[in-house]
């Protein structure tokens, strides 16, 4: 697999841009023509996931529909209107003996994409591998071995009708946990591996791989309410943010209301949290005005409950609630609801996250909503890309000179 790839990347990096729109085209249509076909497989894995003991938010994660079909759809039909990143030149000039200098996009070559329940996203990796000129190997968790497996067939008979090689999108072909090991050992096929799924997928990956790995270990995105807040719009982002969809990574864990504001703020939102069926964890002072709320330890502070579950805790000033959020975060998506400027510049400025909201919720931070078309994944790494990735995260540039017989003196 490994090896094809590799000859399909050669392949996929000189191949026009029109063609890769036209086959991401082609494979939206064939989404929304074949979604029977699709939420039949689709539902085999769901009747099977109690069976995998995964939690109702991960079975969330695991359930396609209409509309996430038509979703996926549109994602690629996004991806197939931006740009194309590959011949871009970044930046150039002219130096003073006469050298052009161009920084040009070019692909990364091979991408290991492993991924756990979201069968959406074998949609959303296949068409920004491609359209970035990557090949891609697709390696989705057991609970979805039937919808990724309707999905690959729908993108692979696509390929070859546009010109564009057939090894371009492959899917491991077994759920063996050793396979993963053999892949991750050819640094020699395989630029860049991608882990999206649980915390112990992404350790295990980032242990054993031996090329690159693009990454984030958990989503502990946290609100900070402040002293200036406008509290109706807090309370809608809040519940936004935990509740819409609790099982995603930039749902938010924790929350941090500053202590002017809390007597105010915290019993209307426990009260529409608790509607919800959310836990509340809370601090000694948070429980002074929530008294039902469940005493909160460390850990929970530094929690990615990935369900309707959230931290809670009081703070005396920004300065406490940025130095609380470096310290739990997971860098990922941090947000802070408050009217004066000055407030929000500094919690942008300080806190250390690939994405910080200010007035908004933490689902925001994805790549469908940012403009990107769709994304690969969210990474809190810094190291090459930061933040939802899209297809000029999955890119890198060669330099490009040209003279005209200069010689180096």
């Amino acid at each position: 697999m490994a090896r094809r790839a590799k000859a399909a990347a050669g392949r996929l990096a000189v191949v026009r841009t029109a063609e890769k729109n036209a086959w991401l085209l082609a494979c939206a249509d064939a989404l929304v023509a074949n979604t029977s076909e699709v939420l039949e497989a689709n539902a085999k894995d769901v009747a099977a996931a109690l069976g995998f003991g995964l939690s109702g938010a991960s079975i969330d994660r695991l359930t396609l529909n209409p509309a996430r079909v038509r979703a996926a759809a549109e994602g690629l039909r996004q991806v197939a209107a931006l740009p194309d990143p590959v011949g871009e030149v970044r930046e150039g000039g002219v130096r003073p003996n006469g050298l052009q200098v161009l920084k040009v996009g070019v692909p990364l070559g091979v991408v290991f994409f492993l991924y756990e329940s979201r069968p959406n996203v074998t949609v959303d990796a296949a068409g920004l591998c491609v359209k970035s000129g990557n090949a891609v190997i697709l390696r989705g968790g057991k609970e979805a071995t039937h919808s990724n497996t309707a999905l690959h067939k729908l993108l692979t008979t696509e390929l070859p009708k546009h010109g564009l090689p057939a090894d371009a999108v492959q899917l491991v072909p077994t759920t063996d946990r050793a396979a993963v090991g053999h892949l991750l050992k050819l640094n020699e096929f395989i630029d860049l591996t991608i882990p999206r799924g649980g915390e112990s997928l992404i350790r295990r990956v980032a242990a054993e791989a031996t090329m690159p790995v693009l990454k984030h270990y958990q989503g502990n995105c946290h609100i900070y309410v402040d002293t200036t807040a406008d509290l109706d719009a807090a309370a809608r982002i809040v519940v936004n943010a935990k509740c819409q969809r609790p099982g995603v990574c930039n749902a938010a864990e924790s929350l941090l209301v500053h202590a002017a504001v809390a007597a105010e703020f915290l019993p209307r939102i426990g009260a529409m949290l608790a509607e919800r069926g959310v836990e509340i964890r809370g601090c000694p002072e948070t429980r002074r005005f929530l008294p039902n709320a469940t005493p909160a330890t460390e850990a929970d502070h530094a929690a990615e409950f990935l369900d309707l579950i959230i931290s809670v805790k009081v703070v005396p000033d920004l300065e406490a609630a940025v130095a609380h959020i470096n310290i739990y975060g997971s860098k990922h998506t941090e947000a802070i609801v408050a009217q004066d400027v000055t407030a929000t510049r500094r919690f942008v400025q300080a806190v250390d996250s690939a994405a910080v909201m200010v007035n908004a919720s933490t689902r925001f931070n994805d790549g469908f909503e940012l403009g990107l078309g769709a994304e690969i994944g969210i990474s809190t790494d810094k190291f090459h890309a930061r933040g939802p990735c899209g297809l000029r995260e999955l890119t890198t540039y060669k330099y490009v000179v040209t003279g005209d017989g200069h010689v180096r003196s």
